[in-house]
């Protein structure tokens, strides 16, 4: 059974085709730039999304959506992570935290997936901390930003690290628990 991953985002594609192959199951990209309302509800908003992507495609679809929330910045800047990262950028966000102690932060992923019959979600967390500067050249988003709990390098610089434990791999490897017990 072919899924589809309705993403605009190259680089959540191409760590989605990895677990797939690995796993032996078949992915293809459905490149669309989804509808998001307006919540702070992450998987509110990953729901919505792939219901709009089933009406489309009529097809086995899933989604992603994440947010990294900073605790000092009240999680900001969570589900508005992509919209911050395009406006602030990294500098911004590094510069919202000059003088702040606790730097404390975690990713949290959503993977949203429908068919004709079913509807599920899978989520992912994957705490750490802010850094003081960028680091690596790796990625994409606040990967250069984001140092995992009890690592020394951030996701830019050992992408291997992200593939493995980040909170979109422990989503999808639910998801594809889920597509491999279906099959």
């Amino acid at each position: 059974m072919k899924t589809h991953f309705a993403t605009s985002n190259p680089g959540k594609f191409k760590e989605a085709k990895m677990l797939f192959n690995k796993n032996n199951l078949e992915l293809e990209h459905y490149n669309v730039d989804l509808l998001e309302i307006q919540t702070d509800n992450v998987e509110e908003l990953a729901l919505y999304s792939v219901r709009h992507a089933f009406k489309a495609l009529n097809k086995p679809v899933f989604v992603e959506d994440a947010g990294i929330f900073i605790k000092s910045l009240k999680d900001f800047p969570g589900v508005y992570s992509k919209h911050a990262c395009y406006t602030i950028g990294l500098e911004g966000i590094l510069k919202l935290l000059e003088g702040v102690e606790d730097r404390s932060a975690e990713f949290r992923a959503v993977v949203a997936y429908k068919d004709a019959e079913n509807e599920k979600v899978f989520k992912g967390v994957c705490r750490g901390n802010i850094t003081s500067q960028v680091r690596g050249r790796d990625g994409f988003g606040y990967d250069p930003i984001f140092l995992p709990q009890g690592k020394n390098k951030t996701y830019a610089e050992d992408l291997i690290t992200k593939t493995d434990l980040s909170h979109r791999a422990q989503a999808l490897k639910q998801l594809v628990d889920y597509l491999k017990l279906q099959a």
